[in-house]
C-alpha cells in the first residue's frame, strides 16, 4: 500500500469556481464556444492586439526567465512600485497557496472576511491552520462593517487576514482607510489584499499605498486584462516578504507565453480604459434590465454583482440549457443567490431574453 497523504488532505472541501465545466457542457451537448459565460468576472472584450503579436513571436524552445524580470519590470513602470516589491505568479491563486505555505503551521490562526472566494480557506486548512470568519449579511447588501470587523481582529491573534477588496462574490469594497488602520494596529500579522479586482471598481484606491511591512496586496492581470487562459498574477510586498515567498514559488512557474503576454497587456493602457469605460454602461444596462424583470440585483461597486433568485442552482441549471452560464454561489454559503458577470451589450441583451422568457423572476 502507498503511504498515506498528510491527514488535512482528508477533510479538504473541493473549491467550486465559475468558467464552464467542460464534462457538463459535453453531458449537455454544447462545446464551450456555443456558451455565453456570464459566471467569470473578466474583461469580455479580450486582451489587447498586441496580446496575440506579442505570442506570435515567443520561443517555445527556450526556458522562461525564472525571475521574470522584464513582466515584473512593466508592472512596476505601471505602478511606481520598485520591482524588488514584486512577486509575479500563475494567477493569484497560485501565491495564496504560496503564502499559507510560506507563513502557516498546524494551530496558527486566519481570518477571512466573507462571503468570499473559497482558495483562501483550503489553503490554510492544509497547513492545519484554523480558518475563522467575519461575514457579510444580506441585510446590508454584503457591505463590509470596519467597526465589526475591528472587533474581531481583536479577540484573538491572526497569523493571516485574507480581504478581497473589491470582494468576490458580492462586488463590495473597504476603505483604505480602515485596512492602514487594522495594519498598524496588528503588527504581527499579515494582511493579505486581493485586489484581483481593483480595475473594475472605479475609483478605488490600492493597498499598494500603505506603507506597513505587514501588507502584502495580490494583484491579477487575468480578469481586467482578459488574460485567464494564461494565468498570471501579481504579490506586492516589502522585499523581505516577497523574498521569502519566493523561497517556496516553483521554478519557472511563469511561463514563457504569459511573460510576453503580461508585457504587450501592461503596455496597452489605453485599450483597458476603454473596455472599463464600455463595461461600466453595460452594467448600468444589464441591471436596469433585470430590475424591470422583477429581480433585484445587489448594489456592487463592481462590473460584476449578486442576484437573489430563491435557488441558485435551479437558476443556473435552466440558464445553462439555453447555452447561458452563470454563477451559482451555494459554494460562498449563499445558497439562494446567482453571481453574474457583465458582458457587452448584445450578450446581455440575450441574457435578460433568456431570462425572460423562462419567467424565472417570479423566484425572486
Amino acid at each position: 500500500m502507498p503511504p498515506n497523504p498528510r491527514p488535512e488532505i482528508e477533510s479538504l472541501p473541493k473549491v467550486h469556481h465559475g468558467a464552464p465545466d467542460f464534462a457538463e457542457l459535453e453531458h449537455l451537448g454544447l462545446s464551450p464556444d456555443q456558451v455565453l459565460d456570464f459566471s467569470v468576472n473578466s474583461n469580455p472584450y479580450g486582451p489587447s492586439p498586441a496580446v496575440q503579436t506579442a505570442l506570435a513571436l515567443v520561443p517555445l524552445d527556450r526556458y522562461p526567465d525564472r525571475e521574470a524580470l522584464a513582466l515584473r519590470r512593466s508592472f512596476s513602470f505601471q505602478t511606481n512600485l520598485p520591482v524588488e516589491y514584486i512577486l509575479a505568479g500563475n494567477g493569484t491563486a497560485e501565491l495564496i497557496w504560496l503564502i499559507t505555505l510560506t507563513y502557516l503551521q498546524s494551530g496558527d490562526q486566519v481570518l477571512i472576511i466573507g462571503p468570499t472566494f473559497g482558495e483562501y480557506a483550503n489553503a490554510a486548512a492544509l497547513m492545519g491552520a484554523e480558518t475563522h470568519e467575519w461575514r457579510a449579511q444580506p441585510e446590508d447588501d454584503f457591505k463590509p462593517n470596519p467597526v465589526r470587523i475591528t472587533e474581531k481582529l481583536q479577540q484573538s491573534y491572526y497569523r493571516l487576514v485574507f480581504i478581497c477588496n473589491p470582494n468576490n462574490p458580492t462586488g463590495q469594497v473597504l476603505p483604505i482607510e480602515s485596512l492602514e488602520r487594522w495594519a498598524q494596529d496588528h503588527p504581527k500579522t499579515l494582511f493579505v489584499i486581493d485586489e484581483a479586482y481593483i480595475s473594475f471598481a472605479k475609483g478605488l484606491e490600492s493597498a499598494t499605498h500603505i506603507v506597513q511591512p505587514n501588507v502584502l496586496v495580490l494583484r491579477s492581470i487575468t480578469k481586467d486584462y482578459a488574460l485567464a487562459g494564461l494565468r498570471l498574477g501579481f504579490a506586492v510586498g516589502t522585499e523581505t516578504v516577497i523574498q521569502a515567498l519566493a523561497k517556496t514559488r516553483p521554478p519557472w512557474s511563469v511561463n514563457s507565453l504569459a511573460q510576453a503576454a503580461g508585457i504587450a497587456a501592461l503596455g496597452d493602457a489605453a485599450h483597458l480604459s476603454t473596455c472599463l469605460q464600455n463595461i461600466r454602461h453595460d452594467k448600468e444596462f444589464l441591471v436596469t434590465g433585470l430590475v424591470e424583470l422583477g429581480l433585484s440585483p445587489v448594489p456592487s461597486q463592481t462590473h460584476f454583482f449578486l442576484l437573489p433568485v430563491k435557488d441558485g442552482a435551479a437558476f443556473r441549471s435552466r440558464l445553462l440549457r439555453s447555452a447561458i452560464q452563470v454563477r451559482d454561489c451555494a459554494s460562498f454559503g449563499l445558497p439562494a443567490y446567482v453571481r453574474i458577470a457583465t458582458r457587452s451589450y448584445e450578450e446581455n441583451k440575450s441574457i435578460l431574453s433568456a431570462i425572460k422568457d423562462m419567467g424565472v423572476f417570479q423566484m425572486s
